[in-house]
């Protein structure tokens, strides 16, 4: 979990560096994502499920998925040993995807400590270390780095609401390049999670007037 102080240096900071920044921190507020401690593997879960899906229907099928599996509010692996491929089709989800929750399952149930170990490994080890098991790319990655394990200086090129915001906040709507983008968020460093926090907010809500230079 982020210590609230510790966003509160990592908004002073961004402020410092990105004028443009400053302005949506005055309009949304503090960041939120020093929240209550979240389970790896059911961040885990939800990100594949979330994957290329609005963020209505993800909810609509993780609904659906966790009472299939009696799973409550958090996915554990035990709820996904058991449970056929097709019950999970039936959620809603691709074939795909089902595979892929029952593959994180038996990754976890075959080595206990898996989690653990990434804890303590760098952010690219741990992008790459997650990078190998079925259906987990990059962005899937990046985003068990920010809300499983808190990491602060995440920014996702394949995230299209980060990529979204940023262009309506630096480039008025208009599309950066991944060479502009990177060059943008770089002055973010060592906080770009926070920055990423920030964006979504302003792809959400399309609300830059306040960033407006």
């Amino acid at each position: 979990m982020i210590e609230s102080e510790t966003l509160r240096a990592a908004e002073a900071h961004l402020r410092r560096r990105d004028k443009k920044l400053a302005r949506v921190i005055d309009a949304h507020g503090l960041c939120t994502l020093d929240g209550r401690r979240r389970d790896p593997f059911h961040v885990l879960c939800s990100s594949i499920i979330s994957q290329q899906l609005s963020s209505r229907a993800a909810d609509t099928i993780q609904g659906r998925v966790a009472a299939a599996t009696l799973a409550g509010a958090r996915f554990k692996p035990g709820h996904f040993m058991e449970i056929t491929p097709e019950a999970l089709r039936a959620c809603g989800l691709s074939n795909a995807k089902a595979k892929w929750l029952k593959a994180a399952a038996e990754v976890n149930h075959a080595d206990a400590a898996y989690f653990r170990k990434l804890v303590k490994m760098d952010d690219e080890t741990a992008i790459e270390t997650l990078d190998a098991l079925p259906g987990i790319g990059r962005w899937t990655a990046e985003m068990f780095l920010i809300f499983a394990l808190g990491r602060l200086d995440i920014f996702s090129l394949g995230d299209a609401g980060l990529r979204r915001g940023l262009n309506l906040l630096h480039n008025k709507g208009e599309k950066l390049d991944d060479e502009a983008t990177l060059a943008i968020t770089a002055k973010w460093a060592p906080y770009r999670s926070v920055g990423s926090w920030y964006l979504w907010r302003v792809a959400d809500t399309k609300a830059v007037t306040a960033a407006a230079p």
